[in-house]
């Protein structure tokens, strides 16, 4: 039974389409169904039920994805296990990322892996948690730092904590609220605000911490430009609600940063797909990454949130 035939069986049984399969293996469409014809016939019997709403796993290839997924992982685990101790690893990394991780271990993760595994190609993809959840689920991408969901992963991730965060209020300098040092959700409900557009986790997690104190935000400008966001606030043309953590804050003029009462939480996190096991590059990178960013802080601690930025 060829490997590389049930590499394609499970790319297959996983996206529900043969032409989506394809493109996840870097491969053209018919490669892939020729492929299964051969499979099927070493067999016996079909694997695949095609229809109108798309493929199907048939009692027979319900009965072979796991021993499918089980011999790759072993074969991926011992290829990870000799990649390393040859140093001669290789292949390619897809991570995406949400905004905002300049300043945590993450550039001084890929600096050590780059160093040990120079070999590996690293593509870095921005975006939204959603977004990166749902590309690291469907393979499209190795693994991906977000903001933990409300709802629990799936079963089929795995996740490991990079730092604790909260959100907090930008006010002008030239604002009256500019001297206080926290702002009530009730008071901030009363202002216009400038905070993430709704593709964004922190912007329904905002929603409800303003819910949960019986109150309601008025949003009036959404994007996840945080310069852009700050911007607006020096301005005065409301209150930006953005994470602590973002570098953009450390750099800005004009404005004043206050915590909100009660503080408005969230973490973020790394993602990766446990079925099938992980890639020798994804498996080197898990490896680096425990051991980077369990080695620094994983929390941003209220003094390191500034409260004043001076024109």
């Amino acid at each position: 039974m060829d490997l590389r035939a049930l590499e394609y069986f499970v790319a297959v049984a996983e996206e529900r389409s043969f032409t989506r399969a394809a493109f996840r293996m870097y491969v053209s469409q018919p490669s892939i169904s020729q492929q299964m014809r051969a499979l099927e016939g070493e067999l016996g019997e079909p694997l695949f039920e095609r229809g109108s709403a798309g493929v199907r796993l048939t009692r027979g290839g319900e009965a072979l994805l796991p021993y499918a997924r089980e011999c790759l992982a072993v074969v991926a685990a011992a290829r990870t296990e000799f990649f390393r101790r040859s140093a001669l690893l290789q292949g390619e990394l897809r991570l995406g990322t949400v905004s905002g991780v300049e300043e945590t271990a993450v550039p001084d993760l890929l600096a050590l892996f780059h160093e040990r595994f120079p070999e590996v190609r690293v593509e870095l993809v921005g975006g939204t948690t959603l977004p990166l959840l749902a590309s690291v689920e469907r393979g499209g991408l190795d693994a991906a730092v977000v903001a933990r969901p409300a709802d629990p992963l799936p079963a089929a991730l795995g996740s490991h904590p990079l730092l604790d965060d909260e959100i907090v209020a930008i006010v002008s300098e030239l604002s009256h609220l500019s001297a206080l040092l926290e702002l009530p959700l009730s008071e901030l409900a009363r202002h216009p605000l400038i905070t993430y557009g709704s593709d964004s986790r922190l912007r329904p997690l905002i929603a409800e911490a303003f819910e949960a104190a019986g109150c309601a935000p008025n949003v009036s400008y959404a994007t996840r430009d945080v310069p852009l966001n700050l911007a607006l606030a020096r301005r005065d043309v409301g209150i930006a609600l953005v994470a602590g953590s973002d570098p953009a804050i450390r750099h800005a003029s004009g404005v004043t940063v206050l915590r909100t009462v009660p503080p408005i939480r969230y973490s973020k996190i790394l993602v990766w797909r446990t079925v099938p096991r992980p890639s020798a590059a994804l498996g080197a990178f898990l490896d680096a990454w425990v051991a980077t960013v369990d080695a620094v802080p994983g929390t941003v601690p209220s003094e390191h949130l500034p409260r004043r930025r001076n024109a």
